[in-house]
């Protein structure tokens, strides 16, 4: 269930802007229409949350003061048809993912981490293309015999973060969502070259990131260091974790980030998986399978995987 939010979707070949609270979906500018009880010109953010999130800083007041009003006055909005299409909340600027960042999980790949002071986070970035909502395919490679899943919080970044120290990085995030961080295990390996691991290879494939399904101001999360993340593969639960158990926290990756690069608005850190994948006991993702990825407060995506055919 998702506490507030914004969301988008498509009903009849029609793109829209929906406003989330709960489980239930509301068209934004028919709802700010009412709420505000105007008929003139909408605010850009209203039509598009890609331009509202990249362009947070200008609009985060209006954002958050209107998901308030809305949230107390949920009783007066007409929700939306249940045949809407809930796409991905936003297309991302660019995606960074921390890996092995539970030591539970790390255990599970059989990763060897070295003591945290003398260490710091292994990031790796994945594809913007491979970005899907919910109820979309995640599509099974003939390239792959070890698809597996990784529930994630993922943060969003709301200004330009450069050489930002962990202190001040709460200041830099917009809001929330949920990823699942499909990997094929046995393509993040090779042995064609003496450099060992292609993150790109394993994770960057269409369709690997399913994310969603809304859009979560960081106003609507109250620890963002106290989330519950949960997988379930088929009806059976996989993955149960928190995000207090990050060995890497939420602000020690953003200043770790920010120390080589400008992170801008839209940009989308995945904060790492914990314990229950498939590589973990030998179980992978086959055609027909259902996986539910899900966020506490921030909501669930649900995906089928697909057997390319080709």
């Amino acid at each position: 269930m998702t506490n507030y939010g914004l969301a988008t979707y498509e009903l009849n070949n029609d793109r829209k802007s929906a406003l989330v609270i709960g489980d239930s979906f509301y068209d934004l500018a028919t709802a700010y229409k009412a709420l505000n009880n105007t008929d003139n010109e909408l605010p850009q953010w209203v039509h598009c949350n890609t331009a509202a999130i990249t362009q947070w800083q200008e609009h985060k007041d209006a954002i958050e003061a209107f998901l308030e009003t809305a949230v107390n006055q949920q009783q007066s909005l007409q929700s939306l048809p249940n045949e809407i299409k809930v796409l991905a909340p936003f297309n991302p600027t660019t995606i960074f993912g921390t890996a092995s960042n539970y030591h539970e999980h790390a255990e599970e790949m059989e990763t060897e981490l070295a003591a945290k002071v003398d260490s710091s986070p292994y990031v790796f970035m994945k594809a913007v293309t491979s970005v899907v909502g919910t109820n979309d395919f995640v599509v099974l490679p003939p390239e792959t015999k070890n698809l597996d899943w990784e529930v994630e919080l993922a943060v969003v970044i709301g200004k330009p973060a450069r050489r930002v120290k962990a202190e001040q990085a709460i200041d830099y995030i917009a809001g929330f969502t949920v990823v699942n961080d499909i990997s094929a295990r046995d393509l993040n390996r090779r042995n064609d070259y003496p450099f060992k691991h292609d993150w790109f290879r394993g994770k960057s494939w269409d369709t690997f990131c399913p994310l969603g399904p809304a859009f979560v101001p960081k106003s609507a999360i109250e620890d963002l260091h106290n989330v519950k993340l949960s997988l379930f593969l088929n009806g059976k639960q996989m993955q149960d974790g928190n995000t207090s158990e990050l060995i890497w926290d939420v602000f020690e990756q953003i200043e770790y980030i920010s120390s080589m690069l400008t992170l801008r608005p839209g940009d989308v850190i995945m904060t790492g998986t914990p314990a229950g994948v498939g590589k973990g006991i030998g179980l992978f993702l086959k055609d027909g399978d259902e996986l539910v990825a899900s966020a506490e407060g921030i909501g669930s995506i649900k995906n089928t995987v697909q057997a390319e055919q080709v």
